[in-house]
Order: C-alpha cells, then sequence, then structure tokens
C-alpha cells in the first residue's frame, strides 16, 4: 500500500512538473493592442532615441570591436531546407583603354534567415496572428508582407551585455537538453556585475557556437537555451533584443515535446522583441565583455521576415 502511494505520489509529481512546462499563447485580448499603439510596426525599437544611442556611445572606452556575425559561405549550417549559393559572374568584355572588367555575384538563399540573423516580426505567428494581431493571411503576398517588414526597423545602437551560462556552468560547452533558468540568467548577471535595462540587446553565450562548421549535423540537431520561464522574464525586464550562439536563441526541442519553438511566439508575437540567432560570442566571452554598445543593421528587405547581418560590439 504505501508502494502504491509513493508511485502515485512520483508520478502526480512528474505530472505536475510536466504541466509547468508548457505554454499556452495568450489570447488576442491578452496581448493586443502592443504597449507601443494598436498601429504599431517597430515593437521594442521603439526604445530607440538619440539619448539611447548617446548612452550607448559611453559605454565605447577602449576604441575595440568584436565582430559578433558569422561568415556566409555554403558550408555553414543551414536549418531545414534552406540554401546559400554563391554564383560568381564575370560581366561584360574588357572596356576602354585602361582594359576595366567587372565581376559580381548572383547570390541564392533565403536572406533573412541564413548566417547571424535578425528576426522580424512577420516571421512568425500564433495561429494566423502576427505581432500587435495583425492577421498574416491580410498582408502576406508574393512579394513580400505589405505591414510588419523588416525594412522598418532601421539601426538598433544600445546597450549590450553579454551573460556568459557556460562560464557560469564551468563548462566551454552546455549540454544540448539544458534549459538556461531565470536563476542562470541572474547569476551570470551578478557575476558579471550588471544589471539588465530597458532597451539592452541581451546576448547569451551557451558555447554551442564551437560546433559552427565544425559539426553542423550536431548543431542543428538541439541546442542549450532559454525556455519559456526565462524569456517571460527578460520580456519583463523590456528588452530589445535577445541573442543567442545557437540556431533559435531557445532550447530545442523544447522539454515539452507538444509546444514548437514558443519562445519565438513569446518574443516576436506577444512582446514585439527581436531575436538574434546563430551569432559568434566566443571572442566576447574569452575577453570577459560584459557590458558594450552594440550595433545592428538590418537590411531594408522590403515586406521581409528577417535580415542576415554582421552584429558589432564596441567597448
Amino acid at each position: 500500500m504505501k508502494l502504491k502511494f509513493a508511485v502515485a505520489a512520483l508520478a502526480a509529481l512528474w505530472s505536475l512538473g510536466a504541466q509547468a512546462q508548457t505554454w499556452t499563447p495568450p489570447s488576442p485580448e491578452q496581448r493586443c493592442p502592443s504597449k507601443w499603439g494598436a498601429a504599431d510596426e517597430r515593437g521594442a525599437a521603439n526604445h530607440m532615441n538619440p539619448a539611447r544611442v548617446a548612452a550607448a556611445a559611453k559605454l565605447i572606452r577602449t576604441g575595440q570591436t568584436v565582430e559578433l556575425g558569422r561568415v556566409l559561405e555554403g558550408s555553414m549550417p543551414l536549418f531545414g531546407t534552406r540554401k546559400f549559393e554563391v554564383h560568381t559572374k564575370r560581366t561584360g568584355p574588357v572596356l576602354g583603354s585602361n582594359k576595366r572588367r567587372s565581376n559580381e555575384e548572383l547570390v541564392v538563399t533565403e536572406i533573412g534567415q541564413v548566417g547571424t540573423q535578425f528576426d522580424m516580426f512577420s516571421h512568425q505567428t500564433i495561429g494566423n496572428s502576427l505581432y500587435n494581431c495583425v492577421d498574416s493571411d491580410e498582408i502576406g503576398t508574393r512579394n513580400g508582407f505589405t505591414k510588419l517588414g523588416v525594412e522598418k526597423i532601421g539601426m538598433l545602437f544600445t546597450r549590450g551585455v553579454l551573460l556568459d551560462i557556460a562560464a557560469l556552468k564551468g563548462v566551454e560547452i552546455l549540454e544540448p537538453t539544458y534549459e538556461i533558468m531565470p536563476e542562470d540568467l541572474q547569476a551570470a548577471a551578478a557575476r558579471a556585475g550588471i544589471t539588465i535595462q530597458p532597451g539592452d540587446a541581451v546576448l547569451i553565450h551557451t558555447g554551442w557556437g564551437k560546433l559552427w562548421g565544425v559539426d553542423n549535423a550536431r548543431y542543428n540537431a538541439s541546442c542549450p537555451g532559454i525556455g519559456v520561464k526565462s524569456a517571460e522574464w527578460l520580456a519583463s525586464k523590456d528588452v530589445m533584443l535577445l541573442g543567442a550562439d545557437n540556431f533559435p536563441v531557445e532550447i530545442a526541442p523544447n522539454p515539452d515535446k507538444s509546444v514548437s519553438l514558443p519562445v519565438h511566439q513569446i518574443a516576436l508575437v506577444v512582446n514585439g522583441i527581436f531575436l538574434l540567432e546563430n551569432m559568434k560570442l566566443d571572442e566576447l566571452a574569452e575577453k570577459k565583455v560584459y557590458e558594450f554598445a552594440l550595433a545592428v543593421q538590418p537590411l531594408k528587405v522590403k515586406g521581409g521576415t528577417g535580415s542576415t547581418v554582421a552584429p558589432v560590439a564596441l567597448y
């Protein structure tokens, strides 16, 4: 009898734990309109203003920079059916007495979803509903989205902070099933001597980027990252952007197998917070640079769901 009771109690505890992982998207009435207004298309980019740029510029004390973007090449990890091809074109005959000739290239790719990539709000939905409850069917066309395109964002120049979870745990690479919890984020921030502020770009170092171009199959198969609890905690801090050195920023697959990439929905659809994926963060972590100015300029692809980017940390 005691054994049956113990088994039942353990089963109940397991059930509670499993339920705690489940995330149900908020209703349209709960999440719309956005705090930035019913017609808003820029989300957390509304944090950008001259005072923020000036404050971020004050973090540049040594004049040094660290590139955080990956080289775009055919051998890089590509998720799903995405591709990246470069076809060199030698154009025209030799011209003029100075014998001038031109070279260029044709690039075949998903320009917003390869390499180090910036996710825009048109990239993810809850059902058919995008950020600010815009219906994706109403704005989606063969030539891009008529609203919520990445061309609306422009330059983001803000305070960046690095939360080195791999170092916090004393490892080079987190285990692929490791879900980063709010307590980890808080401990990493305390270890770095920083406080997350509204409008920050929060970058998370898991060490997973060490697999980039080395073991692409493993890189794309799964990864450690933040889960629902951490995403909601970071959203409560009113950040501008979340980035990581893995392919989705979040843990994948989610511990709750019934949900698919819920952090994408929490960030992009519910809160209007940008995601920056496949970042190169090892150098920043090795140099122990935890606070810096971050510059990100998405390509102005009209109606685009995102952009490949080459972000830079300046400190």
